[in-house]
């Protein structure tokens, strides 16, 4: 069984044995990619991404990036986080909740337990076919809150 998501894996590794199962290419560039946002260890926009890797791998663009991560999200080595302003990609791929700042924009994750099943099971009873939940907490972050706190 193959698991995706394995931090104990080198990241070459992960993303070649992940790419090999769906008969895809390993390019510099998704490697690239991949590497940078396990570099970066938080969610990330595909912006910060291409930072990191302009300038390390020929044929490096915006739209490459993009697809590259939402190409690491179909494979598991990724989750895609949508959050306000930009969609973020997470380096942590297994079923969690996170918290963004309505302020900063900061995303952050929730490490908690809530039970989804009755909002699965009312989508099922609705025809739905869900596949999983998350929860997604907005607020502002300890560091907006005790700014707008002192301003006060």
């Amino acid at each position: 069984m193959l698991v995706l998501g394995n931090p104990n894996m080198p990241a070459h590794d992960e993303i070649r044995t992940a790419l090999h199962s769906r008969g895809l290419r390993v390019t510099p560039q998704r490697l690239a990619i991949h590497g940078a946002l396990r570099a970066l260890g938080r969610h990330a926009t595909a912006e910060e991404v291409l930072t990191r890797v302009h300038g390390t791998v020929p044929g490096v663009s915006l739209p490459t990036v993009y697809a590259g991560l939402e190409l690491l999200a179909d494979l598991g080595l990724a989750a895609r986080v949508h959050a306000g302003r930009a969609v973020r990609f997470d380096p942590r791929p297994d079923p969690h909740h996170h918290f963004v700042c309505d302020d900063c924009g900061s995303v952050s994750d929730l490490d908690a337990e809530v039970d989804l099943a009755p909002a699965l099971e009312a989508l099922r009873a609705a025809g739905a076919a869900p596949v999983g939940a998350e929860v997604l907490v907005r607020g502002r972050c300890g560091v907006c809150a005790a700014e707008t706190a002192t301003a006060h």
